[in-house]
């Protein structure tokens, strides 16, 4: 197993270390499928130390999900209806 800095990583996750998991987990299932590294200079096989180096490089950046979620909400909001008096 690879010693990657997590002072390094954390950063590039907005200091969550549950964001930067879902990050790696997301990238090394992509890498598993067949998706080629964007990383450079990578010695291993393993798909989890690929993907958490290419985030220290900074190949692959968290998405912003709260203006997703916002324009979500807005969406859903539930529309008065008039009732016939």
């Amino acid at each position: 197993m690879s010693d990657l800095p997590i002072e390094q990583l954390l950063p590039r996750a907005k200091y969550s270390i549950y964001k930067l998991v879902s990050m790696a987990s997301a990238r090394a299932l992509e890498l598993s499928e067949g998706r080629r590294c964007l990383a450079e200079n990578i010695n291993t096989e393993k798909f989890t130390t690929m993907a958490l180096q290419e985030i220290l490089q900074g190949k692959v950046e968290l998405k912003d999900s709260t203006e997703k979620g916002a324009a979500k909400e807005k969406e859903e909001e539930p529309k008065e209806e008039k009732l016939a008096a």
